[in-house]
């Protein structure tokens, strides 16, 4: 399941692993699940799938309509890894075509007020942050937009 997949848990279940994919000392296994945990939730599609998906049943055609920007590999994955670590359910009905949907679980549910407060604030202040990044931008030179980490 690797398939561009960069999540360090796939494969590895047995054993907790850091950021940089070093395995965890047990003392610090207690950190990598809290780490995992939120790049899960917080990943870049991972919100708006929850955040569909938390109303109600939600099917494989409407997610690829309410998250911009996915594509049908990635939303599978992510659907795919949402439903192993128990924040959606996924149903298939014995039809023909198959009708698949999926629901949030009672867990992403009480993540749900959160991610809905996480997404209005990035749409109250992305144009602020786009200003300041042009002002970031034309103060330091092309040559620091990289992103690279700073010197």
């Amino acid at each position: 399941m690797s398939q561009g997949n960069n999540d360090a848990t796939v494969g590895r279940a047995a054993q907790a692993y850091g950021a940089a994919g070093e395995p965890c000392t047990p003392g610090q296994a207690k950190a990598c699940t809290v780490r995992e945990v939120l790049d899960r939730v917080g990943g870049k599609w991972s919100i708006g799938i929850l955040v569909a998906a938390s109303p109600g049943p939600v099917r494989f055609t409407e997610l690829e309509r309410c998250v911009e920007g996915i594509s049908r590999r990635m939303l599978t994955l992510t659907l795919r890894n949402l439903e192993r670590d128990g924040l959606l359910h996924r149903r298939v009905y014995p039809t023909v075509p198959p009708k698949v949907e999926y629901t949030a679980t009672p867990i992403a549910l009480e993540l749900y007020e959160s991610l809905v407060a996480l997404t209005r604030w990035a749409e109250r202040h992305r144009s602020a942050i786009a200003d300041a990044r042009a002002a970031y931008d034309r103060a330091h030179g092309a040559a620091d937009q990289g992103g690279g980490s700073p010197a």
